[in-house]
């Protein structure tokens, strides 16, 4: 019992100077002033005489005098180990305590010299001498050897290069389009020949093509002819027939009468057609046919010869109407009207192949117009009739045009081989030759052979190092200043974390990768930290590194884009899958920025274009994957830097989770309890601007140290007999087993790997409050036994009190909670009239006051930030909610006895 007295005492007077020191540390100061050394002083030598006296008393007892001598012997050696451990401590304290000191100048160091080591990675190796500096003395070649001329070199490459062939590739959508412009050729032509009729349009036995030909088309002067011709043949083998009579036998029944011609003056000569070898072969044909057939027949002949003339008039009218709408095309009616149907019909086929053939071989930009001309000429021999050619032609090369592209990286390819194939060109430097004089400008060749002999000496920029170091100083130093005003306060670890998420930007620039990490870094910072510090490390990144490192601009700004999308955004998310939305947001928007970028200086015109929808692509996919490795990242680098986000928080707070499961099965009644304290806890952390998902998540599990004996608890004895009255009856071992739930609740939360935010809610909302239920029974058995002493802090929690507004806020509720709860019992007794609307909502807030106060006086809240006059806001908070799951219900009407049984 005194080895128990004693030790509480000291964990007493440790757990009261640590308040103070956390007290002082809030308020700025550091516990290393006089006052502060002598109070330590006094608490060693307080801790060092318990101990002896201790020890001596109990081993007065017990040990033999022989023992004592050797127990003396032992205790002066003790006594000369604790000194000259003091005099080593003491050395030690010094150097932890001036490390205390400077610790935020320590981290500023660090900090300046990581990030300028990376960034300034290229000012290590640079050249004494570069191309442009005037030469400090005369170098000579110390050896012959011989040199590679880069300049000639990439002169030589670069010629072969440009006189490399290009390559060319096949135009689909140019092959397209040339087949559907002939297609309408084709069908226009279609359209004209069935206006035309059907060709020829009678027996060729009979009436020969071409004087079908003829008789389509010849002029009417020369129709009217053939006609006379025919009726004076006629009139020749019968004298008999009347003049008035001869006309009218010959004329069809269905042809329309010519027009009378007026006479013609006795002094106009007939024009005479006897000449035309085509009008002469007409005139026999028919005379032929009247001869071999009846003069019915014949009419027929010519009714139907005169219909062919009619429709023939109409299709060359479309056809030169056809032709002033496309002039570009040639239409010639000899040529289209006067083939035959099978003639056309294999021209269109002739067409078509050759067509196929022409733009399978390609047609390159630039080609003159005989080769094209001869070209199809050579194709259109093969497929389409003679008499079709020109035509067949003309229609060719009125949609024919070129349907071959330069194929931009098959010809880079192919000059890049060429440009390889072309041996280096060497330059033999014999020994002792000037390589530059002492005050000459050095050139690019003079640099090279230098730097061949190993003359150009390498030094550290130590000068523009010190420049960027300050600006990465200044940088830090808004860092801190923006810290400093957020309501986050960060630890040494959250400083490392944000310090090597910001390496990782321009340590994936150092190793050559161009598509970088600002999406990770956005994305885990803002998740992290909230949006403010995730766009103050972004925006400061970006100057920096512009200045400093050899980057493209467009590729900077699409990588701060998807940072600062990803800092804004993530905290405010509350899921896995709502953080991968987010990835595939930010990857649209780097790729977006890049190619509007690159729209904007002009580089995504011309032959490039391609390249810059490439490289948009690839920054796109490069947000995605970096998002992808963030999420990945995101759970270990919680566990690892003992982080709490909105998303572990919730995940936590998830009551599938293995302890919150073993709470509500083996503790319903504490889980009940759990679920009321953490409503009145959100409401309160929500109206006071607190972490509302920490509050939640830290109230599930502030009593899972329960588990360990539930029916200690009266909440978890379900109306059964307390334990605590029928078999302990002892109230020192009760308060004990009472204390052991928040020891055994931190074993258990270590144990599940909860974070250090959580577990601190399980002996803080306990803090160092007394148990007054068994400290008042002690009191009392200790008035019947004068044997019996009662300390206060056997009935004690040992603590922590709450150390964060949180924490302070959880500890008022669980408090309140069960006052409200004693509250609902008293206003509804047993067998009782009185009903919960006796109980006013003053009487209520009066209750819960006095509770608060009690809490304040008895300094349980003074390190969790919370206010004095905050307490009245919190308890009229806990009386609202407390209303609200108390409210009024409606009276149902009362079922007679027999009612109620039947219903049953």
């Amino acid at each position: 019992m005194k080895m128990q007295q004693f030790l509480q005492l000291l964990n007493q007077q440790l757990t009261h100077w640590r308040r103070q020191s956390k007290a002082l540390r809030r308020k700025g100061k550091l516990i290393r002033s006089p006052k502060g050394k002598s109070h330590r002083r006094k608490l060693l030598r307080t801790m060092l005489k318990n101990i002896f006296l201790f020890l001596s008393k109990t081993n007065e007892k017990s040990v033999s005098v022989a023992h004592r001598k050797h127990r003396r012997k032992q205790e002066r050696a003790l006594r000369s180990k604790i000194k000259s451990v003091k005099t080593n401590s003491s050395i030690y304290a010094v150097g932890l305590d001036w490390a205390y000191k400077q610790r935020y100048s320590v981290i500023l160091a660090i900090a300046v010299l990581s990030l300028t080591g990376v960034i300034g990675h290229k000012l290590y190796n640079q050249t004494q001498l570069q191309v442009g500096n005037t030469a400090p003395q005369t170098i000579t070649a110390p050896y012959t050897a011989s040199i590679e001329d880069q300049k000639k070199t990439e002169a030589e490459r670069k010629a072969v290069s440009n006189s490399s062939l290009q390559v060319l590739m096949i135009d689909a959508r140019m092959n397209e389009q040339i087949k559907e412009n002939l297609q309408q050729l084709l069908d226009d032509r279609n359209e004209i020949r069935t206006v035309a009729g059907a060709f020829p349009f009678f027996d060729p036995v009979v009436l020969s093509i071409s004087t079908q030909r003829y008789l389509r088309s010849c002029p009417d002067s020369e129709w009217q002819a053939v006609l006379l011709a025919v009726k004076n043949s006629k009139n020749q083998q019968n004298r008999q027939t009347p003049p008035s009579s001869r006309s009218s036998s010959i004329a069809a029944p269905n042809q329309e009468p010519q027009p009378r011609t007026p006479p013609t003056p006795q002094k106009t000569k007939p024009v005479d057609f006897s000449q035309n070898t085509d009008f002469t072969q007409a005139v026999a044909e028919l005379e032929s046919y009247r001869l071999t057939t009846s003069e019915k027949n014949l009419s027929l002949l010519i009714a139907q010869i005169s219909q062919t003339r009619q429709k023939y008039t109409q299709a060359t009218a479309k056809l030169l109407k056809l032709e002033t709408v496309s002039p570009e095309a040639v239409y010639e009616e000899s040529l289209l009207l006067d083939l035959l149907d099978v003639e056309w019909e294999k021209t269109q086929r002739g067409i078509h192949q050759s067509t196929e053939r022409i733009l399978t071989q390609g047609i390159p930009q630039g080609l003159p117009k005989n080769i094209l001309h001869d070209a199809v000429s050579l194709q259109l021999q093969t497929f389409v009739p003679e008499d079709a050619e020109t035509l067949a032609k003309n229609l060719l090369l009125a949609v024919l045009k070129p349907n071959l592209e330069k194929d931009e990286e098959q010809t880079r390819q192919n000059a890049q081989k060429a440009a390889a194939g072309v041996p280096p060109v060497m330059v033999k430097v014999r020994y002792g030759k000037v390589i530059v004089k002492k005050g000459a400008q050095i050139t690019a060749w003079n640099f090279e052979v230098l730097k061949h002999y190993h003359l150009i000496h390498r030094e550290v920029k130590w000068q523009e190092l010190v420049k960027l170091g300050g600006v990465i100083a200044i940088a830090i130093g808004i860092f801190v200043w923006v810290e400093r005003h957020i309501d986050y306060e960060l630890r040494q670890r959250d400083r490392l974390l944000v310090l090597l998420l910001t390496l990782s930007v321009p340590g994936a620039i150092a190793i050559g990768l161009p598509y970088t990490t600002w999406s990770a870094l956005g994305l885990l910072l803002g998740s992290f930290y909230g949006h403010i510090l995730g766009l103050t490390v972004v925006g400061l990144l970006l100057p920096i590194l512009a200045i400093s490192l050899d980057i493209s601009k467009a590729a900077l700004l699409a990588g701060v884009g998807g940072g600062i999308l990803g800092s804004y955004i993530a905290q405010r998310l509350r899921s896995r899958e709502e953080l991968a939305l987010l990835g595939v947001a930010i990857a649209l928007t780097q790729g977006s920025i890049y190619l509007v970028v690159k729209i904007l200086i002009g580089q995504a015109f011309g032959s490039t274009w391609y390249i810059v929808l490439r490289e948009a692509g690839l920054f796109a996919l490069s947000g995605l994957g970096w998002s992808v490795v963030a999420l990945g990242l995101s759970p270990y680098l919680e566990k690892v830097f003992d982080l709490v986000t909105p998303i572990r928080l919730a995940e936590l707070a998830n009551p599938n989770r293995p302890l919150l499961k073993r709470l509500a099965t083996e503790t319903p009644g504490t889980f009940q309890h759990t679920l009321l304290v953490a409503t009145l806890a959100e409401a309160a952390a929500k109206e006071l601007g607190c972490n509302v998902e920490l509050v939640r998540a830290g109230t599930l599990y502030h009593d899972i140290g329960k588990m360990h004996d539930p029916l200690s608890f009266i909440e978890n004895q379900m109306g059964g007999g307390n334990k605590h009255d029928t078999e302990i009856k002892d109230p020192w071992k009760s308060a004990e087993i009472i204390k052991k739930h928040v020891t055994e609740g931190v074993v258990m939360a270590r144990k599940h790997l909860l974070p250090t935010a959580i577990q601190a809610f399980i002996p803080e909302h306990q803090g160092t409050m007394l148990i007054a239920y068994f400290h008042h029974q002690a009191q009392q058995m200790a008035q019947s036994d004068p044997s019996l002493t009662v300390d206060d802090a056997d009935f004690r929690y040992d603590g922590p009190i709450p150390q964060s507004r949180e924490t302070g806020i959880v500890m008022l509720a669980d408090s309140c909670e069960a006052a409200l709860r004693s509250l609902e019992a008293s206003a509804k007794p047993l067998g009782g009239k009185r009903s919960l609307k006796d109980v006013s909502t003053e009487q209520a807030l009066a209750m819960l006051n006095n509770i608060l106060r009690a809490k304040w006086q008895d300094n349980q809240l003074v390190d969790s930030g919370l206010t004095r006059e905050e307490m009245s806001k919190i308890a009229q908070i806990f009386v609202d909610v407390w209303q609200q799951f108390h409210h009024k219900r409606i009276a149902y009407p009362k079922l007679k006895a027999s009612n109620a049984v039947r219903n049953l």
